[in-house]
């Protein structure tokens, strides 16, 4: 059940990030409260207007945006949010986690968050299977990171294998099991 869950929605920059819209729309019709936070290529795919629309917040992307009071927003969204949700996770930002690398908007609220944080990858086949991408996924499925596993499919190369992410309404399902757990 996501019923007045806080998911902090994190978008990377992969072509995927067109399903986000549509994810958010599911997330809010299962009454749950969502804000984004998209690094910098992410806007390239879906637009800041669109995301804010259909969240009914702010967008958050720049770790430097200037601010009216003391409110670190990597601080104030770890401690809002239930949940971190990364769709689509790219091979550069589960890089980017994996090492402790917090560049970004994105990057720097997963080093803040201590909550349950999901990653659902998209990106190309060969970029999903290569060795390090692989090593990264398990250093932080190590730390407790849950993998909704991309699927296999035609993906934007043209090409077709597994790097395919998620559907919305699987991410939603995947997220509804996890917290009926509890």
């Amino acid at each position: 059940m996501l019923k007045n869950k806080k998911i902090l929605l994190g978008i990377s920059g992969g072509i995927a990030a067109y399903k986000c819209p549509e994810l958010i729309r599911q997330l809010i019709a299962e009454q749950a409260e969502v804000k984004v936070i998209a690094t910098e290529s992410a806007l390239e795919f879906v637009t800041t207007v669109t995301l804010q629309t259909v969240s009914r917040n702010k967008v958050y992307s720049e770790v430097f945006e200037p601010i009216s009071d003391f409110n670190p927003k990597h601080i104030s969204h770890a401690d809002w949010g239930d949940i971190l949700l990364v769709a689509p996770a790219t091979a550069n930002i589960i890089g980017k986690f994996a090492c402790g690398i917090a560049d970004d908007a994105l990057s720097t609220l997963f080093l803040a968050f201590d909550k349950p944080v999901f990653i659902a990858p998209a990106m190309n086949n060969r970029m999903y299977t290569h060795p390090i991408v692989q090593r990264n996924i398990k250093q932080l499925q190590a730390i407790e990171v849950q993998l909704i596993e991309p699927t296999y499919g035609e993906l934007a190369c043209n090409s077709v294998g597994k790097g395919r992410m998620e559907e919305p309404e699987n991410i939603v399902a995947y997220l509804k099991d996890y917290f009926d757990k509890d």
